[in-house]
This record gives structure tokens, C-alpha cells and sequence, in this order.
């Protein structure tokens, strides 16, 4: 994916493009295909890029319209450019017609409407001059960033990244300490607004804000409504449903000027994608589907045989890395993890490695299935067979989760629990929690945070606002989902893949994250989604004849996530001396308790990176490295 900045003086004075030199500059591994700025009036534009499909090669971006004088700069990828060319009477095949040329004339058939129009992955900047106007759009799903800075009267300024953004000389540098709070608290989907520095805002998914004369006015224009309920004859009919909006939405992600990768672990969700892609170029005469994959030599591994049978699938070109070859990788991945753009990154070890895999490879483009646990997922489904009058099908579906995921907690407190949940009203159980609370005190919630910053952040607030926000989607008495907004795990979790591809030069695209795909799940029954514990069920049966059965109907979810990290961070936690530790973190006094520190230090001794206290450690460690990089004016 590409990177792209803009300022507006919003007081009218002249814009020059050598004030965003030093944002675009910072943007330069987002788009070692070349970098360009323009200015136009109070306004320039800057556009760093990463050519990952075949129009982009022709299109120089920021582009200007020369009848209008209207600018535009985007990180773009569209889904339906053939629908937009026949919408706007363009000729298709007279010439090369980029992603970003489609935006602009759409925006000048349809103004501000003309978002409605627009389906893909994408963040942009377009100027027009004619009434003094810049608008700012990011993609539904949030596949694509856009971090803004407002200066009311004064300045506007915007970037793919916020270290970027920091480059520019009029945009202020200070850590967002709420914001630390929010990593050790994990708490990352608080807002889809907050970064780690003051004044610089994320702009949501499926926003899109304006600029004139100064004042900013930022709104949602799409909402994810839920369809009318979809109503198939049986269980075969559904699958072919599916599998049709799938695999319409892999092929949109295989357009690319050179060969596509993908991530492939022992699931379901990177192995459906990856099946539908390998065939997909096998019918059209590519080369064989390059897929990423980590595992391990023990025998006993079912993530790693699980990988082993996927790989038996047709026109595939793997590569398998495993913890032997982390000595020689350690040096470059100990660099990206200790030099991310947010503390939230630094402990995704497994998926930094993969696109450190396909970078190394040359590859540009790599797929991966992480939106599958949340745009098929289904909660509550013992609750909701309950509330439906199916007591049959509540004890069914609850052995069949203690089958998949194993018996904590059982079927029968399963059982138990949602009956509990559905009989006693809410307000009835806040009460009854309120009258066993009485007479002694609630037992606090523990926190690595000293008491001060504790309560300079107002801790027990912003856990309630985390809640409120993170609130799983459920199910309405008809089947369908209630919620009519796309989850925030999803849109923190893209945002992740996004900076950790980027500072590779990789494009992450995720074919769950199409919208055909989520409209098409928000209109299942939940038992399309989950059935006898099977989660995800209707990818399972839609990858009958595509997907080894043995990955298909795999019970558990188990990755080398762990053993990754270990062997990454272990020797060297493990052989730190305690009293040289405690002193390698005391940049994180004003935000961590010092007694969590000591105790932390000495629990590395023995165990495993992956142990709870010891992954406690790791981000004490990432955050004093994030610290001594960011908190210094010299940085920004």
C-alpha cells in the first residue's frame, strides 16, 4: 500500500511543497516506487508509492484534473472499477484509468455522494480549489488509515502514519498518556480516534471529514445495515451462496501487476483463502500461489500437520520457515518490532515474520484470512437457541463447543450459565451483585499502572468505555445480527496488519474484509455461522472438494504465535540481570507501578515468553523502547 500526506493553511496562505518533504520522506518505505508532491494554493498534496496493481504502474499521483484544477492523492484499491467506468460513461479499454482518476470523477459527477459509489480499500485527499474545499475519506472496514491534525483557523495536516505527520514542522509532538494506559491495559479498541500523541487523530472507518475556511466537519457516510434475512433451502444451498460471494471477493484481491502471496497457517480461514486463490490462478494461467507459512518439527504439533495437509492442496509454492531459522532473521526482526509506529504492534511476532518471509521473497501483495473470526463469527449461540425455544439444539450446540474448544467450561455450566443469564434479568443480577458487594470491599483489578497515573487517566472510566465500545455483536429474535456496525477488533486487528506489512512494503488484503462478504454474513441465520460448536460452519462445508478435510473440520485453534516469541525474546529475558533490567525501564516510572517492575524483572528466570508474567515483561520492554524513541522533540 501506498502513503500520502497533505497540509491546508486554512488562514489562505500559500502552500509549498517543500513543507511536506520531510512527511513524505518519512513515508518513503510505504512507496519506494516514487515519491511526488504538488501544491495548489493554500494547499499541497504528497503521494509515496507502492505499485501493487497493474493501473497504478501508469497513474502519477497527486493527480490534478485539468479542467477543474481539483487534486487528489490516494492509498487506493478499488473493487468495482468496471461498475464505476459503465456509471461515469468512461470507455473502457481507450487507456489506462487509475483507481485515484475513478475517485476524482466520481467526486465531480456526484460531489460529496460520491462515496456512496466506492467499494475497496482506501484513504485519500482531494482538493477543490473552486470552493476552497478539502475532503478526506477512509474505506468502510478501515483497511487503509488516514491520521489527521487540526489547527483551527490555522492549519490542517494529514498522513498514512502519525510518525509521519510529526515530521511536519507545525504539528505538535506530545505522547497521548492516555493512550500508554490504553496498551498495558489493553484497551486498544477504547475509540477508533485515539493515537499516541496529542492532537492527532485517526479518522474512523466509514468516515469521511471536510475542510473549508477553516472549519473541519467529520461525519459517517455508510453504515453497515443489516439485510433482510437470507432464506436457502438447506445447508448445500447456503455453502454455494457463500462460496460464490467469496470467491468473487478473492479474485478482486489477486489483481496485482506481479505474483500474489499468501499467509497460510492450519486453519480454515487463511486455508480457504488461500484454496480459492491457488485455483483461481491455475484457471487463468498464473503461477502458482506463493503461501507463508510457520512451523515446527515436532511430530506432536497439530498446527504444524494441520499446514502439512493444507499443502497438499494444487498450485501452491511454499515456504515453510520454523524457530531454527529465527537465529538468522533475530537481528532484523528484534529491529522491526522494537522500531513500530504503535506499542500495540510489537508483540506479533508470527505475523512480522511472515511478511519479513514474503519481503525477502520480493513479493508485494500478500493475502491473509484475518478478519474470518469476526466477520462469521457467533456468539451466544446456547444462549440464543435458548431464547428461541430449542432446548434440544442449546444442549447440542454446547457439547459440540466443549468438543471444539475443549471442557473449560463444560456443556453443562455452559448450560447453566446462559440459563442463568436468560431467566434473571440484567437488573435483577447488578442487584444481586450490589447486595453480595455490601459489607466488604470489591477487590481491586489488577494493573501493572502506579496509583497516580491510575488516577490521573481515571482508569476504571476508560475500562467502561472499552466495554461499552467492544460489546460483541448479537443476534435479534429473527436471527439476524443486531448490531449495524463493523466490530472493533476488526478495525484495530486491519490496523495492526497495515503497519506491520507496511514498514515491509507489503499490501495486506483480506478477502473477509470485502463488504459483499460481510453484507452477505450480516444476512445468514446464526446457525449458518455456528452449528453443533462447529464455529464458522459455512466456510467448513463451502470448502468441501477446495480444503483437505483434516483442516477443514479441525477442532481447537492452536498457532506457533508463542513458540515464535520465545525464540525471538527468551535467551536474552531469561539471561538479563535483574538490577541492570530495572534500570533499562525507568523511563516508565511516571506510568508503571515500581513494584510491578521488580516483581516482573525476576519472573523471567525460567519461564517461557509465553507465560503471562513474562509477556508482562515484554511489554514493559516494548514500551520503554517506544518511549526513548518517541518522547524526545528531536524525534518529531
Amino acid at each position: 500500500m501506498s502513503g500520502i500526506c497533505a497540509v491546508l493553511h486554512c488562514d489562505g496562505r500559500p502552500a509549498a511543497t517543500g513543507e511536506l518533504a520531510p512527511v513524505l520522506a518519512a513515508l518513503e518505505r510505504r512507496g519506494p516506487d516514487g515519491n511526488h508532491l504538488a501544491a495548489e494554493g493554500p494547499v499541497a498534496l504528497g503521494h509515496a508509492l507502492l505499485a501493487t496493481t497493474p493501473e497504478a504502474l501508469a497513474e502519477r499521483q497527486p493527480l490534478r484534473h485539468p479542467g477543474t484544477g481539483c487534486l487528489i492523492t490516494a492509498d487506493i484499491r478499488l473493487d468495482n472499477r468496471d461498475d464505476l467506468i459503465a456509471a461515469l460513461g468512461l470507455a473502457p479499454g481507450a487507456r489506462v484509468i487509475g483507481d485515484a482518476e475513478l475517485v476524482l470523477e466520481a467526486y465531480l459527477r456526484w460531489d460529496l455522494a460520491c462515496l456512496d459509489h466506492l467499494r475497496g480499500d482506501f484513504a485519500f485527499a482531494l482538493w477543490d480549489p473552486r470552493c476552497e474545499r478539502l475532503l478526506c475519506a477512509r474505506d468502510q472496514v478501515g483497511m487503509r488509515q488516514l491520521i489527521y491534525h487540526h489547527a483551527q483557523d490555522r492549519l490542517f495536516a494529514l498522513a498514512t502514519e502519525a510518525p509521519a505527520l510529526l515530521r511536519h514542522e507545525s504539528v505538535p509532538c506530545r505522547i497521548n498518556e492516555a493512550r500508554i494506559a490504553d496498551y498495558f491495559e489493553h484497551l486498544e479498541a477504547i475509540d477508533l480516534t485515539s493515537t499516541f500523541f496529542v492532537g492527532l487523530h485517526r479518522l474512523p472507518p466509514a468516515h469521511a471529514l471536510t475542510v473549508s475556511r477553516g472549519e473541519l466537519k467529520v461525519w459517517r457516510y455508510w453504515q453497515l445495515t443489516p439485510p433482510a434475512p437470507l432464506r436457502l433451502p438447506n445447508d448445500a444451498a447456503y455453502a454455494e451462496a457463500f462460496r460464490d460471494v467469496f470467491g468473487a471477493a478473492v479474485a478482486a484481491r489477486l489483481r496485482s501487476p506481479g505474483p500474489v502471496a499468501a499467509m497460510l497457517s492450519g486453519g480454515v480461514d487463511s486455508g480457504s483463502v488461500a484454496a480459492l486463490a491457488a485455483s483461481q490462478l491455475q484457471q487463468a494461467g498464473r503461477p502458482p500461489l506463493a503461501t507463508f507459512s510457520a512451523i515446527d518439527s515436532d511430530p506432536a504439533c497439530v498446527e504444524s500437520q494441520a499446514i502439512r495437509d493444507a499443502l497438499g492442496m494444487a498450485h501452491l509454492d511454499p515456504t515453510l520457515i520454523g524457530p531454527g531459522d529465527m537465529a538468522m532473521l533475530r537481528p532484523e526482526m528484534e529491529r522491526l518490532a522494537l522500531a513500530v509506529q504503535e506499542p500495540f504492534d510489537t508483540n506479533m511476532t508470527l505475523l512480522r515474520l511472515m511478511y519479513l518471509a514474503g519481503h525477502r521473497a520480493g513479493h508485494r501483495v500478500m493475502l491473509d484470512g484475518g478478519g474470518g473470526d469476526i466477520v462469521l463469527g457467533a456468539p451466544d449461540m446456547v444462549a440464543w437457541h435458548l431464547r428461541s425455544g430449542r432446548p434440544g439444539r442449546a444442549c447440542r450446540e454446547a457439547r459440540g463447543q466443549e468438543r471444539f474448544w475443549g471442557p473449560v467450561p463444560g456443556a453443562r455450566e455452559n448450560i447453566v450459565r446462559q440459563l442463568a443469564r436468560i431467566m434473571v434479568p440484567e437488573p435483577l443480577r447488578a442487584l444481586r451483585r450490589r447486595l453480595a458487594g455490601l459489607g466488604r470491599a470489591a477487590a481491586p483489578t489488577p494493573t501493572l499502572l502506579s496509583d497516580a497515573f491510575v488516577e490521573r487517566i481515571d482508569l476504571p472510566a476508560r475500562r467502561a468505555a472499552n466495554a461499552r465500545h467492544i460489546a460483541p455483536h448479537r443476534f435479534a429474535p429473527d436471527g439476524t445480527r443486531a448490531a449495524s456496525d463493523i466490530h472493533p477488533y476488526l478495525v484495530v486487528g486491519r490496523e495492526r496488519y497495515d503497519r506491520i506489512a507496511s514498514a515491509l512494503g507489503i499490501e495486506p488484503r483480506d478477502p473477509f474484509c470485502d463488504l459483499r462478504v460481510i453484507e452477505f454474513a450480516a444476512s445468514l441465520p446464526p446457525d449458518q455461522l455456528q452449528d453443533d460448536g462447529w464455529p464458522k460452519v459455512i466456510l467448513r462445508r463451502a470448502g468441501a472438494g477446495l480444503l483437505p478435510d483434516p483442516v477443514r473440520w479441525r477442532l481447537g485453534k492452536e498457532h506457533l504465535g508463542g513458540l515464535l516469541q520465545d525464540e525471538l525474546w527468551g535467551e536474552s529475558l531469561r539471561g538479563e540481570d535483574r538490577a541492570a533490567l530495572v534500570d533499562s525501564l525507568a523511563n516508565l516510572e511516571p506510568y508503571v507501578a515500581s513494584r510491578s517492575i521488580e516483581h516482573l524483572a525476576g519472573a523471567a528466570k525460567n519461564a517461557p515468553a509465553w507465560d503471562s508474567e513474562v509477556a508482562s515483561l515484554l511489554m514493559l520492554r516494548y514500551a520503554s523502547e517506544w518511549l526513548t524513541i518517541n518522547d524526545n522533540p528531536d524525534c518529531c
